[in-house]
């Protein structure tokens, strides 16, 4: 279950930085390199839907971030060494017995 959860972060957290780095800037930025997006996204401009896309994939970003410290968490209370000695008990060879020899 943490194996999805985390590459979900990975994909979630890129995806927050392209929407925030397509979104227009006060200052000179990246805005100044994007050209005309505002025929993309309408008259008047990408800057609503952006704003709402970033809020949304931050929302998701923060919901998964909590479920994965909690599945961490979950998995924290097993100890490692309790783990090893169990695994060593259960790999113990047993010898075999032996064929019982007739007697005369």
């Amino acid at each position: 279950m943490i194996t999805p959860l985390l590459f979900a972060q990975f994909g979630l957290a890129i995806l927050i930085i392209i929407v925030v780095l397509l979104q227009k800037s006060s200052s000179i930025g990246l805005g100044a390199y994007s050209g005309s997006n505002e025929s993309f996204f309408g008259s008047k401009g990408p800057n609503a839907f952006l704003a709402k896309t970033t809020a949304v994939l931050g929302v998701l970003f923060a919901l998964n971030t909590i479920a994965l410290t909690y599945l961490y968490y979950a998995d924290r209370n097993a100890s490692v060494v309790d783990s090893a000695v169990s695994q060593e008990d259960d790999s113990v060879p047993t010898v075999p017995a032996l064929p019982e020899v007739p007697q005369e």
